[in-house]
């Protein structure tokens, strides 16, 4: 289901002016309720303010920089949906914006419809469907790895793992159909829900986050099918 704009709060945080004016007016335009700022620490005090339902933030700051304040904010616990605007366009700086917890990338220049479809699609994978009463699912569960959508908790080895909501819903994706290979364009319209092509290399940024804290314990889980995509699966003959 389309999420609702008049359910959800954006907070636009820019320091260029007309910039932010550009984004506010048209994410009001398509009925979003809006809030702004033009630094990190306006960021941090709207967050708590309006407690938003997705974060549009710029990399560049005049204090900070939207990387450090995404992490400040997963630091904090606090896991609204970031997407990161930026005039840089390096593969590094890519992977350091999503490795920092955020959600999705856009490099500047932009049309404004894009950001529109991007907010849309990031909330509507948040909100998740709202179609009729919730039907009670049993946790997932693969080899010693347990995930359960219900009380949102993933468990490895009996050890709790926290996990971002991306990065949750990325490994609901592996385990719910565990040692099926998974190419990546079907991971990045299953967890990215994009209505439109999108860049497989945020699928790579987000399993490699993935992999730092669920392999941490032995035997490795997720496991990379060269030119294919990925799989949750047990080593085969001792090796991954």
């Amino acid at each position: 289901m389309t999420a609702s704009p008049a359910r959800h709060t954006v907070l636009v945080v820019e320091d260029d002016p007309s910039i932010r004016t550009l984004l506010t007016s048209a994410l009001h335009a398509a009925g979003y309720a809006v809030a702004s700022a033009g630094s990190g620490q306006e960021a941090f005090a709207e967050t708590g303010r309006s407690s938003p339902d997705l974060i549009v933030l710029d990399v560049m700051l005049p204090d900070t920089d939207g990387f450090r304040v995404t992490r400040e904010l997963r630091a904090r616990g606090i896991y609204t949906p970031v997407l990161l605007l930026t005039a840089r366009t390096e593969v590094e700086d890519r992977i350091i914006g999503l490795s920092s917890g955020a959600d999705d990338y856009v490099t500047k220049p932009f049309h404004v419809q894009e950001i529109l479809l991007r907010v849309r699609a990031i909330l509507r994978r948040s909100a998740g469907p709202r179609t009729g009463p919730p039907a009670v699912r049993p946790p997932l569960r693969y080899a010693d790895l347990t995930l359960d959508e219900e009380a949102h908790e993933v468990c490895r080895a009996g050890q709790r793992v926290p996990l971002s909501p991306t990065e949750f819903r990325l490994l609901a994706c592996l385990i719910a159909q565990p040692e099926k290979v998974l190419e990546k364009q079907q991971i990045l319209q299953r967890v990215w829900h994009y209505d439109f092509a999108g860049d497989t290399r945020i699928v790579d940024t987000y399993i490699k986050n993935l992999r730092r804290k669920i392999d941490r314990t032995e035997p490795p889980l997720i496991h990379t099918v060269r030119g294919v995509g990925y799989c949750l699966r047990l080593p085969r003959d001792g090796t991954a």
